[in-house]
């Protein structure tokens, strides 16, 4: 008796070990939660946590793109968002990581970041010009959405830090601001709706401005490279918009540490693709997920390997 009951115990510590060694823990870092990283985070979360075997995923808060490039820098087990051009910088070790290269992946090409640059009616701004001597808010510190505003003031010919009163806001908290009357407008870059631009264009006598900025694209191209292209958030998109606004956007990518194992890597872009209606549900943004973004030219950042063979089977060659 005693003889079967050690090898059942010795049975059971051998499988606890071994579903211990197979679980695994993931992080997405995401960004604040009146933008689209975050829920999207969590619905990607849900779906790794629910169809890949042995995997946890959540999501996490954080300040943006440049947060969660420096997470996934210490080499433990994230994933991140971010937009290309912070990632560029991170890959390259230049700016906000001058000296500290991040040994990056690219998981996958998401979507397109538009930038708003928001402000509402009585506040005299209704071109980038008029920023000057205003309060502005340009982004919460660690987002890329700080990174491209700075491009945006400079190719505006504005300077960041002597025309402007600036505050470093995440996008709800700007909407905040903007409310209650301590900052005249703000900077945003995220996907269609934005959930914080969304509530200040619904808050009743207010008037949304956006202000357009789509002319300063080639400059800001002609420096940092061939990151940012002219587009439009189209004037059903947010209440009280009499035009569709002329800004300037930005690709999302999905990122990894270069060490991250192939059959991870794999499992995480499938994953997303195959239960792409999941995420659709959770942020139509998702409907940007297409095979056919999947470019060499889309990012800056080579690859993952484990996301090359999985865009091979689906007769994309990537390098």
């Amino acid at each position: 008796m005693n003889r079967i009951m050690s090898v059942a115990s010795g049975l059971f510590v051998s499988l606890s070990l071994s579903l211990c060694a197979y679980a695994q823990n993931i992080s997405i870092a995401t960004g604040g939660t009146g933008g689209v990283y975050y829920p999207m985070g969590g619905g990607m979360a849900a779906v790794l946590s629910k169809h890949v075997p042995g995997m946890q995923a959540t999501a996490e808060v954080t300040g943006g793109s440049v947060d969660n490039l420096k997470l996934v820098a210490t080499g433990k087990t994230y994933i991140g968002f971010s937009m290309t051009d912070a990632g560029q910088d991170a890959y390259r070790g230049e700016d906000k990581f001058k000296g500290n290269k991040v040994p990056l992946k690219t998981l996958m090409v998401l979507y397109p970041n538009r930038m708003h640059v928001v402000s509402i009616e009585g506040k005299g701004i209704n071109k980038m010009g008029d920023l000057k001597g205003k309060r502005v808010s340009t982004g919460s510190p660690g987002s890329a959405t700080e990174v491209m505003a700075f491009r945006l003031i400079e190719a505006a010919g504005l300077d960041k830090d002597k025309d402007m009163k600036r505050e470093r806001l995440g996008a709800a908290e700007s909407v905040n601001a903007i409310k209650d009357g301590k900052i005249d407008a703000f900077f945003w870059v995220g996907g269609l709706p934005t959930a914080a631009v969304t509530d200040l264009a619904n808050t009743p006598g207010t008037k949304i401005k956006m202000v357009d900025h789509a002319e300063v694209v080639a400059a800001m191209n002609k420096k940092y490279g061939n990151l940012y292209v002219e587009d439009v958030i189209p004037k059903d998109v947010y209440r009280g918009m009499d035009t569709d606004n002329k800004q300037a956007t930005v690709m999302n990518i999905l990122v990894a540490h270069e060490t991250m194992d192939e059959k991870t890597a794999y499992n995480i872009v499938k994953t997303i693709f195959d239960k792409r209606d999941d995420l659709i549900a959770v942020h139509k943004e998702a409907t940007n997920f297409k095979l056919s973004n999947q470019t060499n030219a889309a990012t800056p950042i080579p690859f993952h390997p484990g996301a090359i063979k999985y865009f091979a089977e689906k007769g994309i060659k990537l390098n």
